[in-house]
Order: C-alpha cells, then structure tokens, then sequence
C-alpha cells in the first residue's frame, strides 16, 4: 500500500454477462485532475463506469483499481463510495421515500461527518446549481426532469466531497444553462477540494469548462489514444473513424 493520492485503473479486463468489454484499460488520475473518455457507442465507456463502482452484472477478468493505494475491487459499491468514490449516473434513478436531505444525513454519520454541517452544505449548494428550496425535501427524482436528475446527482457529489468522482455522461439530457452551471461548479470542486474527475460523454461541450487533463479514446475496450483537451475537438470535427482502425 502507498500513500500517494492516486486512482490507479491498470490493465483493466471486464464482461457484462458473458462478454467481454474491457480489454485492458489503463487510466491514472490524481487529485484535481480531470480525464475524459469519449469513444463511439458500445465502446464500453458506460460499462467502466459501472465496474469501477461494483456495479452487479460485471466481472472483473483481470487487472486492478485502487485508490488512494486501497485495492476496491474487493468491495461492495457503498464500501467503494467510502473509500471516496462517487458515481454521478447517466439515467439518476427514483427513490420513492427516501429525500436527499435522509441520504446526506445517512451518509455524514457513516463517514464520521457532522450531519449538522453536511445539511447546511446541501442548502448552501442547493442555491449555487439554483435547485428550488422545495427540492430538497422531495423524494429523490421522484417526478423530477431529467435535467433536475442530474442537478441533484450534482448536488449530492457536492455534498459528499469524494476524492474521486466519476460523471456518466452527466451533460445528457442538460440544456445548455444547466451544463454551463453544472460543470462550473464541478470544476470549482477539482480547484477547491483537489476533486479528481473521470468524464465520460459523447461531447466536448462539456470539456470547454470542465477543463480535461487528458482525453482517453476508449474503442472495443481499449483505450487507443490519449491526447490533451485539443483532442476532443478534433474528435467533435473528426469522429472516431481513424482510431477504429487500431483495434
């Protein structure tokens, strides 16, 4: 085990039922920094961010994550959230009779948080990503748009201050005021709290605020091409045509 601050993804293989999807991905983040994946569909950018959590339904062949110098793949999802992993998800899920306000709650207690100042963080967020008051005694997206999903999905890493927040192509579904506010406060995150981020999406109009580090282009399950953020341009111009052709 190291000290070192590190999300460490080395020679990743993966498969969702009996498929193999990743074919031995390779992916380093340090704190603050931010990585983005984007790759055409079935590429296996949604499925990473599955496995890194534990999703059920994904088995891991070979290959490590650790973070922090912790080898999570041993762990259950909540244990991983506790080792500071967060996932913000593609398509946030209702939960009918749970608030947000019960999970922040739940969640303070559980790592040894003051639930006093976690639910005044939550207010004090709630009011940066403009999520109306009455939002936040609501059950959990129970009703909500999608793009108030995804300010609530937000709004929770916010809250939660992970060391490693993995976004699931969280710009779907956002008109373009909501991605401007969203990824300015993520951002601010990476600045403010040393937040390391792994951006999985389809567009680079996400990465125009949210500053990447390093694009990574995942094809097949494999990472082809790992570029600076001039790469996700020429992506958005390009596509991806070129870089079938290394698999």
């Amino acid at each position: 085990m190291t000290n070192e601050k590190l999300l460490i993804i080395e020679g990743l293989c993966a498969n969702a039922g009996s498929k193999e999807v990743l074919k031995g991905v390779d992916i380093q983040i340090r704190p603050s920094e931010v990585h983005a994946v984007m790759g055409p569909n079935g590429s296996g950018k949604s499925t990473l961010a599955h496995v890194l959590m534990g999703r059920p339904g994904y088995k891991v062949t070979s290959g490590s994550i650790t973070v922090d110098g912790i080898d999570i793949l041993p762990l259950k999802t909540w244990e991983r959230a506790q080792a500071g992993m967060f996932i913000a998800m593609q398509q946030p899920i209702e939960v009918p009779g749970v608030k947000i306000t019960d999970l922040i709650t739940e969640r303070a207690v559980r790592s040894g948080l003051d639930p006093k100042e976690s639910l005044s963080l939550l207010h004090e967020e709630a009011k940066n990503l403009r999520i109306d008051e009455n939002f936040v005694d609501r059950e959990l997206n129970v009703d909500l748009s999608g793009g108030e999903k995804k300010r609530n999905e937000t709004l929770q890493l916010l809250v939660s201050k992970p060391s490693y927040a993995i976004l699931d192509e969280i710009d779907s579904g956002l008109d373009i005021d909501s991605l401007v506010l969203i990824s300015k406060r993520i951002q601010k995150a990476t600045e403010d709290s040393q937040l390391g981020v792994l951006a999985i999406t389809h567009f680079s109009r996400l990465l125009e605020i949210l500053e990447p580090d390093k694009i990574h282009v995942l094809v097949d399950g494999q990472i082809v091409e790992t570029g600076s953020a001039e790469l996700a341009v020429q992506l958005e111009e390009e596509g991806y045509q070129k870089f079938l052709k290394k698999v």
